[in-house]
């Protein structure tokens, strides 16, 4: 976490170890998380791998976010060398984040490697195919900024809230909270809801929290302020994209595994 708080880093949260039937175990970060990040249930606990080591960060002082950025990517030097050779040129540090969030976004190689990614770490393959690796970063680049709510892609949003009242979460569902896949309907209560979202939106999963209930759940019984509001009709579009993305990623990752870099190292 000392690579992390308040310095300027991205990183990605995994599991080594999930009890989940399928796996969707990893999510981008720009800040300190804590274990559940990505799931509380057991062996799911998280380990969160910054893109940037900062060498400075065991003597941390309040002055460190103004002072001269000394950082390393935490990346293998083989790997990066033996990208660099097969592509021709070097991959920044952020393209080689972005290509391995990619890959762990696409369904094919969540289903393809669930029996194996139940049991440690992901594995990633690197394509020797530059322009492939290429596109791939590019849509993990996209990724990233949804999940982080950072993208221009989220205005406008997709959904909107609507209804009078008080803009309370209530607690259970006799009482109005409940999602309507009909109507598309995300009740906050009896007469106030968030809409349209998608059966598919609704029940989009990361780690081991169905998202759109999740952070309503942890709300119950508080008033939804204009910033709550915003923040989750911006979440809602970032799953609503990212389901998008993946059929995309789907459609080119079946050439990734054709002509793999093979890395000569432990």
């Amino acid at each position: 976490m000392r690579h992390m708080l308040d310095r300027e880093n991205i990183a990605f949260h995994v599991c080594r170890q999930t009890v989940s039937e399928t796996w969707q175990h990893c999510l981008v970060t720009d800040g300190i998380t804590d274990d559940c990040y990505v799931s509380n249930r057991s062996r799911e606990r998280g380990y969160t791998c910054p893109l940037y080591i900062y060498p400075d960060a065991d003597g941390y002082s309040l002055f460190a976010s103004h002072d001269k950025p000394n950082r390393q990517p935490n990346l293998n030097p083989e790997i990066v060398a033996a990208l660099s050779e097969t592509h021709n040129g070097e991959p920044s540090p952020e393209q080689v984040f972005h290509y391995i969030y990619a890959v762990l976004h696409t369904p094919t190689y969540r289903e393809k490697y669930a029996e194996f990614l139940r049991r440690d770490f992901p594995r990633v393959p690197f394509t020797s195919d530059r322009e492939l690796f290429a596109t791939l970063a590019g849509f993990g680049a996209r990724l990233a900024d949804l999940h982080l709510l950072k993208s221009s892609e989220l205005d406008p949003p997709v959904c909107r809230f609507e209804g009078e009242g008080d803009s309370v979460v209530e607690t259970t569902k006799s009482k109005g909270f409940r999602y309507d896949a009909d109507e598309q309907r995300m009740y906050i209560n009896k007469n106030q809801y968030f809409a349209p979202i998608s059966s598919a939106v609704y029940e989009y999963r990361i780690g081991g929290y169905q998202v759109c209930d999740k952070w309503l759940k942890d709300r119950k019984e508080r008033r939804l302020e204009l910033d709550d509001v915003r923040a989750y009709c911006r979440i809602v579009t970032s799953l609503d994209i990212t389901l998008e993305i993946q059929q995309e990623l789907d459609d080119v990752y079946k050439d990734v595994e054709n002509n793999c870099v093979t890395f000569e190292t432990s």
